[in-house]
């Protein structure tokens, strides 16, 4: 008989369509998008004018307040390492006010689009494809599609990030990235579910053009595959595969196998490679992806373990009114001296994962896990 693609062997079909509740629900969230549509690239305009690079790139992110964690260390390690200046062209497209007062204490750009935006869940997901994981992949959706839209390239990337690098650099060099229209870490995991690309959706950088700005508008369109199968990433590259065929869409995914853009397929299976890169031997890596991760504790947990984690404890898990005295939020940078630590904060956990230190009296994480050292 015949079947899809995404049948299993037990089975079970990755590829199920999306029912009659998935595409109402999509019309629902496109009907509010197409109302509010020009009042809100009206408040944009002027905010990725500003933010810009040179070369007329924002770098995207989304964030909610139970994430915000992670992107404070994204911010606080990227100064730890000298890297103040690219941080100017970072927009943080918060989804609630106690994010967007974290964002800009820590001195990272803002925009708040609460018509679109304002019924996101402020806490983070417990598990990949839960109800807040899900809904949160509207806001990357939307985030994206409005800056290419309004002319700029990007580059996306999660908020379980670090830099050890300007990572711009490597697509502005053409002899390094060549000549593509879209350019994804590679996800790691080879599956059928996500082939022909296995694009990581969580770290990707995109040149303005005709093909990308459809490509995106395509992907919110669609925004009923992703309620359907619960994954941003599944559906992006599900509409890749036509856009290559049918409009010549150029795709680059950066091999797996390649040392610059390191993420959780490195974190859990290549460990040679993960012992450089917490010794500082890997010279050519730009940037750390906690990928491949079950939730926010662990992400947490692996940043510390690996010498990754330069955000004060004091600072975790409160607001700005928490951290900071009376007053103090209207001085510059409010954030940045209570919250962002020099060196970072090193804490064993896992005996068999990845660590900066040897860890080895600390128990295992997987079931008949090795020691790392």
């Amino acid at each position: 008989r015949s079947i899809s693609r995404g049948h299993t062997k037990t089975g079970r079909d990755n590829l199920s369509p999306p029912t009659a509740k998935d595409i109402l629900s999509n019309f629902k969230d496109l009907s509010n998008y197409f109302k509010h549509f020009e009042d809100v690239t009206a408040e944009l305009k002027p905010i990725l004018k500003r933010v810009a690079d040179d070369k007329g790139t924002v770098i995207v992110q989304t964030c909610n307040k139970g994430q915000s964690e992670l992107l404070m260390n994204f911010a606080c390690s990227a100064r730890a390492r000298g890297l103040e200046d690219v941080l100017k062209h970072v927009l943080v497209f918060a989804t609630d006010l106690e994010t967007k007062e974290l964002a800009e204490g820590l001195g990272l750009n803002t925009f708040f689009d609460e018509k679109n935006l304002g019924k996101m869940p402020k806490t983070e997901a417990r598990a990949y494809g839960d109800r807040a994981f899900t809904m949160m992949m509207y806001a990357k959706v939307v985030c994206v599609q409005l800056v290419n839209f309004l002319g700029y390239n990007l580059l996306f990337q999660d908020v379980d990030i670090i830099w050890y690098q300007n990572p711009l650099t490597y697509f502005y060099d053409t002899d390094k990235s060549g000549d593509f229209d879209i350019y994804f870490q590679d996800d790691g995991a080879h599956s059928v579910r996500y082939a022909p690309y296995s694009a990581n959706s969580g770290f990707y950088y995109v040149r303005h053009n005709d093909r990308t700005q459809y490509l995106f508008t395509t992907l919110l369109y669609n925004g009923d595959m992703i309620k359907a199968w619960d994954s941003h990433q599944q559906a992006l590259v599900a509409i890749l595969t036509d856009h290559a065929s049918y409009y010549g869409l150029k795709v680059k995914v950066l091999g797996r196998d390649d040392n610059e853009f390191p993420g959780g397929f490195h974190y859990h299976r290549r460990r040679a490679y993960m012992k450089r890169l917490v010794k500082g031997e890997e010279d050519d890596a730009y940037i750390f992806h906690m990928s491949w991760t079950h939730n926010k504790d662990n992400k947490l947990k692996f940043f510390k373990q690996m010498g990754e984690w330069y955000l004060n404890e004091k600072c975790v898990g409160k607001t700005l009114g928490e951290i900071v005295e009376d007053g103090a939020e209207a001085t510059e940078l409010p954030l940045v001296e209570p919250c962002c630590l020099m060196e970072p904060e090193i804490t064993c956990y896992y005996s068999d994962k990845p660590s900066k230190t040897t860890c080895n009296g600390s128990p295992t994480i997987d079931k008949g896990g090795k020691p790392f050292w």
